[in-house]
């Protein structure tokens, strides 16, 4: 895939991330609830424990705190952890502002 057509979260591992310990409520591939406790997180994705057997290309709906609810996608799975691509940035004031709330849960 040639750069003007790569999404820019796909392959970008010089994006910040930010180590949390959050958990979030949210939905699968099939509308099953889910809940994933979130250990990275960036402005364009994060990686989480899992405990559902989700896999690479599942849709998720997940509900941040300040952000509301987000479209993601499941990158990777590796053992129970997974990685996924959020499918907007998340705008950095609003970023910011989340990230403070989930710190403070830590």
């Amino acid at each position: 895939m040639n750069d003007a057509n790569r999404s820019p979260a796909s392959d970008d591992r010089s994006v910040s991330r930010n180590d949390v310990s959050y958990r979030v409520r949210g939905f699968g591939p099939s509308a099953e609830p889910l809940t994933l406790r979130i250990l990275n997180m960036s402005a364009l994705g994060l990686m989480a424990y899992r405990d559902a057997p989700l896999q690479p290309g599942d849709r998720l709906r997940l509900t941040l705190p300040v952000v509301g609810v987000v479209a993601a996608e499941v990158r990777w799975v590796k053992e129970d952890r997974l990685g996924c691509e959020l499918d907007r940035p998340i705008p950095l004031g609003n970023y910011y502002e989340m990230l403070a709330t989930m710190i403070e849960d830590i």
